[in-house]
């Protein structure tokens, strides 16, 4: 890549205004290979840049694609009404960097959320035309039966909608466990098919995007990392 002053990388990684990102490195809170940089105008190639803001270490990256296990009690919005953002759970600069969650979990749902800046990638990985199955664990307020799994994989009737809608696939995981999996990624959708079965959701967690499981992650709850080129590309085969 070309070189680039280094004002111009710390602002492009969400580190503030370009005069905030020089007023940063004028005060020596800015390193790079260990040495701190007080001139702004010092160029660097950012491909693989290695640096520190504060004593935090970071790597300069174009594009960021992260991954939370999301706690209850956050919302996927970046104007929240009832609770604190997602976003809050994240350093400062990649609200900055315009990161947006990858579609919508409940505040009241936990798991896989998938985050970004790419455009790109967030309206692939959320578009309906791509069928991504994404694959919910659901405790329920009433025993799992054969009948709730058969009407599932049959489909239910929402209001608003005009036709059945089904899960790709259903099974029962406990007395009060289903593991559901689907492609429409509607509002509200597996609590609404369950009620609309006749039994309720108690608790709901996404466990798996595609082939990317949460437990292949090593995440606790409120936990997020940025994603691997190989999770990358299990996500958009």
């Amino acid at each position: 890549m070309k070189k680039t002053s280094l004002d111009r990388i710390l602002q492009s990684q969400g580190f503030g205004s370009r005069k905030g990102c020089r007023d940063l490195i004028e005060e020596g809170e800015v390193k790079v290979g260990g040495e701190v940089i007080t001139k702004w105008k010092t160029e660097f190639d950012p491909e693989g840049l290695q640096f520190t803001v504060f004593d935090e270490e970071w790597e300069y990256r174009e594009k960021v694609y992260l991954v939370l296990n999301k706690p209850s009690g956050y919302e996927c919005s970046r104007k929240p009404t009832h609770h604190p953002a997602v976003l809050t759970l994240f350093p400062e600069n990649m609200e900055w960097r315009d990161v947006q969650p990858v579609g919508r979990l409940d505040h009241d749902t936990t798991g896989m959320l998938l985050l970004s800046d790419d455009g790109a990638f967030i309206y692939a990985q959320s578009s309906p035309k791509r069928h991504q199955p994404k694959t919910y664990l659901a405790t329920t307020a009433e025993p799992v039966t054969d009948k709730l799994v058969a009407d599932l994989l049959a489909g239910v009737k929402l209001i608003d909608e005009d036709e059945p809608i089904a899960a790709v696939s259903a099974q029962k995981r406990g007395d009060n466990q289903i593991e559901i999996v689907l492609e429409q990624g509607k509002y509200h959708q597996v609590k609404r098919m369950l009620a609309a079965a006749g039994n309720h959701c108690a608790a709901l967690s996404r466990v798996a995007i595609g082939d990317l499981q949460l437990s292949d992650l090593d995440l606790e709850e409120g936990e997020w990392r940025f994603l691997t080129e190989a999770e990358l590309q299990i996500l958009n085969k």
